[in-house]
């Protein structure tokens, strides 16, 4: 209990001193191989103990509210920095948020997203906001009339960690999603296992049959990425390509207009 508290106070100073970071994971289209949007993931600088993932605190940030703080500096700070993108010329690409279950019912989520995106000045279709199967299908008649309302700003949604939770995609129709994200422990044996290709295969053709966009998660090897071509997948993310980078590496990467396979 005392670490918890410990860290909850940690967590609530790193927000008031500004200890937290963001970090760009390319996404890659399948046919050209070049990034076309972006995972945004948050970073703690801890004083003490360095960088920490998003899986340290998350957690703990939503069972103690600050989930809220927390989640309204990623919009602004994501949203900050596409303005200065924009403002350097850079090429902009979209750049995806996670929401996570608290947020996605929040009454108020639809004000910060509309009012931050104002402040900046930002064009609705370079930010796209990712929740889990597990966040909607929590309170599935709040998430979808939030997800509607935050459709109708213009913003893209995705479906993160397809297929570990209990819904099916015919269920998913009653969400406006434009993309699936296939988790990544089925992309993770699609060279080695013959069910998790068949899952693969089948979300693919039930998410394009919806007119959704797919993307694979966690692509390591080349096999998988040969896989997931054949499967038609649309876009890839893994460390196959890149791992998440900090912003000016993530805007050299999309000046340089490379293909990454």
């Amino acid at each position: 209990l005392a670490a918890r508290l410990a860290l909850e106070h940690a967590l609530q100073t790193g927000l008031e001193v500004r200890q937290f970071e963001m970090y760009y994971q390319p996404r890659i289209d399948l046919v050209t191989g070049r990034v076309v949007s972006a995972g945004a993931l948050i970073r703690w600088n801890h004083p003490v103990r360095g960088l920490i993932g998003p899986v340290d605190f998350i957690a703990l940030a939503e069972e103690t509210g600050l989930i809220r703080p927390i989640g309204a500096w990623v919009i602004d700070a994501v949203c900050s920095q596409q303005k200065v993108w924009r403002d350097s010329n850079a090429p902009l690409v979209p750049v995806a948020i996670n929401l996570s279950a608290v947020q996605c019912v929040q009454a108020e989520l639809l004000n910060t997203i509309a009012g931050t995106m104002a402040a900046y000045g930002l064009e609705q279709k370079f930010i796209e906001f990712e929740l889990t199967e597990t966040a909607v299908m929590n309170n599935p008649d709040e998430a979808a009339r939030n997800l509607r309302s935050l459709k109708a700003l213009g913003v893209q949604l995705s479906l993160d960690d397809f297929g570990t939770g209990y819904s099916s995609l015919a269920q998913l129709k009653r969400f406006p999603f434009d993309f699936v994200k296939i988790d990544r422990s089925f992309v993770s044996g699609v060279d080695t296992n013959a069910e998790d290709e068949a899952i693969a295969a089948a979300i693919i053709a039930m998410a394009h049959s919806l007119g959704l966009k797919v993307v694979a998660e966690g692509v390591e090897t080349n096999a998988q990425l040969q896989i997931m071509r054949t499967l038609k997948c649309d876009e890839m993310q893994g460390f196959l390509f890149s791992r998440a980078l900090p912003a000016d590496e993530f805007e050299a990467l999309v000046r340089s207009g490379k293909r990454l396979y």
